[in-house]
């Protein structure tokens, strides 16, 4: 099998469907995509979570003057109710659970409400009397959240324990949702992109039946025959997977790298290095769904 013949006929395939050809390199682009965003996000959820859980703490938030809870029915918090959690905090059942603690009243809870909603515009209409007291615990084992939960939440003073993962929770949750959407997309848009390529190398090998008719007649075996059409759909799938590593690439390397990492300091983002990582199954993907997508059309459309 000569490589110059096989290669101009390569050629010649993609120049005369050069359309059909462009669409796939799109469509296996953007489906392609897809999957290396859903990948990302996927990376992204892990590390923010491996990161964030163990800065998280658990939030004792105690009795104000119109708590409603049973833990505060003798209105807010007294210095002696007070006292005694940072005792149960101290205590040599509690502080193997327990990393470090700080107490935060009512004029840094403003401070931090205010840092938190700086660009919000509710800021200037709360004051420190309108948000509570609390213990910012930070545990051990960020799992062990139960333990305080059930120790602090009956004790006289507490309105409410809270776990700060559960917020992060709803956030992941929703990132995970977003992925599951790119994967759908993705999953459809695969499936466009195998139909476009079965299509354009039924095309192509129409566009050329005399040719191979030729070649059946002088005796060319059937791998010399599809190979130059199997290697079209393989170079647009290669291209459109190389466009969708580009495309990922640039957004992380300038708006992940370039603009939140910078915004977001203390926040774990992904970076390109992830992106080098899931590249090379793009890659692979594009061009095995092209190839695989080529070799069925021929073996059963085509009958070459």
């Amino acid at each position: 099998m000569r490589l110059g013949f096989v290669l101009s006929e390569v050629a010649a395939g993609l120049r005369r469907n050069l359309s059909m050809v462009i669409s796939v390199i799109l469509v296996t682009f953007v489906s392609l995509t897809f999957v290396g965003a859903a990948a990302l996000l996927q990376m992204q959820i892990t590390q923010m979570k491996g990161y964030w859980y163990d800065k998280v703490q658990v939030a004792i938030f105690l009795c104000g003057e119109d708590n409603e809870s049973m833990t505060c029915a003798d209105g807010a918090i007294t210095d002696a109710q007070r006292t005694d959690i940072q005792g149960m905090l101290e205590s040599a059942a509690v502080s193997p659970y327990v990393a470090s603690f700080e107490y935060e009243d009512k004029a840094q809870a403003l401070t931090h409400f205010r840092e938190q909603f700086e660009n919000s515009a509710i800021v200037d209409t709360v004051t420190a009397d309108q948000l509570p007291e609390s213990f910012r615990v930070s545990l051990v084992d960020p799992e062990k959240y139960e333990v305080i939960n059930e120790l602090f939440s009956s004790m006289k003073g507490v309105d409410v324990v809270i776990d700060q993962r559960e917020l992060l929770e709803k956030i992941f949750s929703i990132i995970n949702i977003a992925s599951v959407v790119a994967i759908g997309i993705a999953a459809v848009m695969i499936v466009c992109a195998v139909l476009l390529v079965g299509t354009t190398i039924r095309l192509s090998a129409f566009t050329r039946r005399r040719e191979t008719g030729i070649m059946r007649l002088v005796g060319a075996s059937k791998a010399s025959i599809q190979l130059p059409f199997v290697m079209e759909g393989v170079i647009a799938g290669l291209l459109g997977a190389l466009l969708a590593s580009g495309v990922l690439w640039g957004m992380a390397r300038f708006f992940i790298d370039g603009k939140l990492a910078r915004e977001y300091p203390d926040t774990a983002f992904i970076s390109t290095s992830e992106v080098f990582i899931v590249a090379p199954a793009l890659i692979l993907l594009g061009v095995l769904l092209a190839g695989v997508s080529s070799i069925i059309t021929l073996r059963r459309y085509l009958k070459v």
